[in-house]
Parts: C-alpha cells; sequence; structure tokens
C-alpha cells in the first residue's frame, strides 16, 4: 500500500495586476492545510504560480509600452515572489505558464484531446468577458447602469462584455454531462462548501454546451500545435498547469504526478466552476484522474463589496503585514471568517482580535509562563508531581483540541480547527488565575505544588507551538526555542502533530531562555 500523501493548489493568479489581500488569503489557506499535513506526518506538496497567457495580459502590457513576457517578468519579480515571503509560504513549487515545461504540456495534452476526436473546428458567437477570459450566457449578465446603459455587464467585474463572433476550435464538454454528474454523486466532498455543490450541479444539470477552446484574433498564448494560427483559450492552458507542474508527460506520467496527483484545489468561489467542470471534464477525455476536491471559498468584502482595484478597495497584504505581521495576518483571515464563506475586512476588527486573542491572550501567556519559570525555577523546566484534577484537565483539553482540530483539517474549516486549539490557549490563561503561581511561589512548603503547575502550563505551551505552527510559524517557532525545546526534543517543523497529546515531551532541567514579545503594542498612529 502506497504511503499516504497530500497536494494543494492554488489558482495561478493573473500577472495583469499586484496580488491583494484576497490572493494571500488564498495563499495562506493553502500553505496552511501543506504545513498540517506534513506535521501529521503526510508527504506533501503544495504549488502556486501565475497566469500569464491571454487578451487581459496582452492589453495591459501594450497599455505600459511592454511585450507581455516583460510585464509578467516584472510583475512576477516584483509582486507575485514577495507575496510569498510577505505571508510566509512553504510552497514546494511555483509554476508560471510561461515556460517551457508548461506550454509543451499544454500542447501534449491537448494533441492527445484532438487525436481522440474530442477537439472540433468550429464557429462561434457570444458575449466575451475579457476580465474573466471566458464567454458569457446572458441569464449570468446584468444589465449595465449609468454610462453602461443599454449594455450587457459582467457582474463580477462590472464592465461590460464585448460581442465576438470567431471560427475556433471547440471541446466537446457536452459529452461530460452525466459523467460530471456522477462523479458529483459518487464523491459528494468533490466540491465544497455544499453550498456552492449545490449550484454547480444545478448548473450541470441544465445541460453543458461545447466549449471553445482557441483563439486566433492575438497570438499572446501557447500555440496550437495542428493550427499555428491559434492560441489556446486561457482556461484551458491555465488548468493544465496543475498537472505540468509535477512533470506529467503523454508518455510517461512522471514519479511526481504518480505521487500527488490528484491534487486538492483551494480557489475563489468565483472560479470554482472552471475547475469543477471543466477541469475534470478535460481530465475525462484523456483518462485521467479527476481531482481530490475543488473548495470554492468566499470572498474578502471591504465596505460590503468585493475588492477591486477599480474601486480602490484593494488591499495589499504589506499593508497589514508592515504593522501586524505575517502572523497576525495569517491568523486573522482564517480565524475571523469561515472558511467557504464571504467575510468582512475592516481594520477595526483586525485591531480588535490582535490585541485580545493575540497579545492579550496566545502572546501573554507564553510570556508569563517563561518569564515564570527564568524567575522561579533559574530558568530550567521543573518536573511535575502531585498532578491534580486541574493539572489532568489541560492534558485532556489538549487530547480534545487535538481530535477536534484534526477531523476540521480533513474538512477545511481551518477556522473551526483553530477554535479547537485555542481552547487550550484560553483554558490556560483560566488554569494560571485558579492556580496563582504568583502567589504559590511565596510559600517555599508550596515549591512542589509550583513546579507542577509550571510544568504543566510549559507541556500546554508545547502543545499550542506544535499545533498552532501550520497557522502563525514565526511566533511558535520563538516561542518553542524559549521553551527550550529545540534543543531538548529536536526542531519544531519535525513535531508531529498525532503525538502532541502524548504528556511530558519537555524534560526537566531544559533551558528555558528569554522571549520577546510575540505580539507588540500596536499604537493607534501605526494604523494610519
Amino acid at each position: 500500500m502506497a504511503a499516504p500523501s497530500f497536494s494543494v493548489t492554488t489558482p495561478i493568479f493573473y500577472v495583469n495586476d499586484a496580488p491583494h489581500i484576497g490572493h494571500a488569503y488564498t495563499e495562506v489557506a493553502a500553505d496552511v492545510l501543506a504545513r498540517w499535513n506534513r506535521q501529521c506526518g503526510v508527504d506533501t506538496w503544495s504549488l502556486t504560480g501565475t497566469d500569464e497567457h491571454g487578451q487581459k495580459i496582452l492589453r495591459t502590457a501594450v497599455a505600459n509600452d511592454v511585450t507581455p513576457k516583460e510585464w509578467a517578468d516584472k510583475l512576477v519579480a516584483d509582486a507575485w515572489i514577495p507575496l510569498l515571503q510577505t505571508i510566509d509560504i512553504a510552497n514546494d513549487d511555483f509554476i508560471r505558464t510561461t515556460e517551457e515545461r508548461h506550454e509543451s504540456v499544454v500542447q501534449a495534452f491537448l494533441q492527445k484531446l484532438y487525436d481522440d476526436d474530442y477537439i472540433y473546428f468550429g464557429e462561434y458567437e457570444g458575449y466575451y468577458c475579457v476580465g474573466c477570459e471566458e464567454y458569457k450566457q446572458t441569464d449570468d449578465l446584468a444589465q449595465g447602469a449609468g454610462e453602461f446603459e443599454g449594455q450587457y455587464v459582467c457582474p463580477i467585474h462590472g464592465r461590460p462584455v464585448e460581442v465576438l463572433k470567431e471560427a475556433n476550435y471547440f471541446f466537446r464538454m457536452s459529452a461530460f454531462g452525466d459523467r460530471l454528474l456522477e462523479l458529483y454523486e459518487t464523491q459528494p466532498d468533490f466540491i465544497q462548501p455544499d453550498s456552492l455543490r449545490n449550484e454547480i450541479v444545478s448548473f450541470v444539470r441544465r445541460g453543458l454546451d461545447d466549449l471553445s477552446i482557441s483563439r486566433q484574433s492575438f497570438d499572446w498564448g501557447v500555440r496550437v500545435p495542428w493550427d499555428d494560427k491559434h492560441v489556446f483559450y486561457v482556461w484551458f492552458d491555465a488548468l493544465i498547469n496543475y498537472i505540468s507542474a509535477l512533470g506529467w508527460r503523454a508518455d510517461e506520467p512522471g514519479e511526481l504526478f504518480q505521487k500527488f496527483w490528484p491534487s486538492n484545489h483551494i480557489v475563489g468561489k468565483d472560479i470554482a466552476r472552471f475547475h469543477a467542470v471543466i477541469w475534470p471534464a478535460m481530465l475525462m477525455a484523456a483518462g485521467l484522474p479527476t481531482p481530490r476536491r475543488v473548495f470554492g471559498h468566499g470572498w474578502l468584502l471591504v465596505g460590503g463589496e468585493k475588492m477591486s482595484k477599480s474601486k480602490l478597495t484593494g488591499i495589499a497584504p504589506e499593508q497589514i503585514t508592515d504593522v501586524f505581521g505575517s502572523d497576525a495576518f495569517r491568523y486573522y483571515f482564517l480565524r475571523a471568517i469561515s472558511f467557504g464563506q464571504d467575510g468582512s475586512f475592516s481594520w477595526e476588527d483586525l485591531a480588535a482580535r490582535y490585541q485580545a486573542e493575540l497579545a492579550n491572550g496566545f502572546g501573554n501567556l507564553a510570556s508569563r509562563v517563561v518569564a515564570m519559570v527564568g524567575r522561579y525555577c533559574d530558568g530550567r523546566l521543573p518536573a511535575a508531581s502531585d498532578v491534580t484534577d486541574a493539572d489532568a484537565r489541560i492534558h485532556s483539553v489538549v487530547e480534545s483540541a487535538v481530535e477536534r482540530a484534526t477531523a476540521a483539517m480533513d474538512r477545511f474549516a481551518i477556522h473551526e480547527a483553530i477554535a479547537a486549539i485555542w481552547t487550550v490557549v484560553d483554558e490556560l490563561n483560566g488554569y494560571l488565575t485558579e492556580q496563582e503561581p504568583w502567589k504559590v511561589a511565596k510559600d517555599e512548603s508550596q515549591t512542589a505544588r509550583l513546579h507542577t503547575i509550571l510544568a504543566t502550563a510549559a507541556e500546554g505551551l508545547r502543545a499550542l507551538s506544535v499545533l498552532l505552527a501550520p497557522v502563525m510559524p514565526k511566533s511558535t517557532a520563538l516561542l518553542w526555542t524559549a521553551l527550550g525545546a529545540d534543543a531538548a526534543i529536536g526542531p519544531l517543523a519535525e513535531q508531529r502533530i498525532d503525538q502532541v497529546a502524548t504528556w511530558g515531551q519537555l524534560p526537566e532541567g531544559a533551558e528555558v531562555s528569554a522571549l520577546p514579545p510575540l505580539f507588540p503594542r500596536i499604537e493607534v498612529d501605526q494604523l494610519g
């Protein structure tokens, strides 16, 4: 039996502009799932990247008086790669659709579909949204108002669609409706959350049209191998990144592909249809396994609206991380928003949660325990003895948190997992308030009791360091070192989540060191 593996992808993001917090949200969610699985001992692979072909990129480049490739190179180097560093993403690969390793796979994949008669030549006229890179049905469009009165408008981008008539190559997607419905039925968690699943099932039940997959009105794309007057429609190019990055070849799947496919796709809900309808149909046509899961998360809303550069509601991630740090960014968006639902961002909510949950909750807890071990035990972890019900309860709360967080992560309910882990933070804070080790320390006859309290609290912090490492890698690494766990147990990244609840892992005598503030106080003027 093959060893368990887990692979997770983000969408590949358009390089027509710099990233905002909506892009970062997707990146962090996928990264937390990857880090969690790694720390569960599962062989894990994570992918992100950029989508660099299509009419939208071409127009943006022309508007900036550079070639599309020059534009893409600059945006990737100046914005998209730095984003991963800004929010602390530990991806295994970064794919660009302009790379030869991708373009060659696109051509081989589509040549196979063409040879097997899943692609034909025909004419098409329809409404086309350049922003979505997609032909739209009239019931997917809105009636324009104001300057766009009398025109059909894309509800996502708020701009008029164009009427295009072209002779293109088509994919016989209509042939896959029944097979897709069977997939959704036999694999109920293929599309998540359930609200999105219901929407897509209804869409497919209405009947699928064949899909235009090439364009000849512009040349910025992967050439159709049997007709070089055409380039592939951007989605048929882009979706294949998930297997081109794994080294798939028509004649030889490749070691990474065999090990890590099918992947779990984390996408925004507005592009879930491409991933849950078009992509599995393409894979079925090629005789390849469909994805493991398509999870469409909600939108981040600012002032009640989806973020938009044109409406000046796009917030750059570094506007947040420069003030609060990357750990707070990661924690906030995955704790405050139910993963899979829309969520509203506000600076006030972020600042309040930072202060109450991170600075006062977790950060203050960690600093108090480390400081008391330093003050009352000469910086050496004490041993526990004569364990009381209150001490044992910390252990049982950790056991419960591990169990509930693991079950939630398996469902991609990241917000529920963090909430389960946070019960340990709350329990430990309550435990210290109740046990009052600072008072116990004044009574020499209570030294054994003091040591048990501090040893129990330190063990709780050890467990929290491991459980929260996928979410907040920087602060947990600082705490791990301060607890002396690096030297006594080993690197934090090597600690197994499924072994967290084994009690007493921190050895007596481990040397505790000073802990800098994990979440420093934020002054009001820093918020601008």
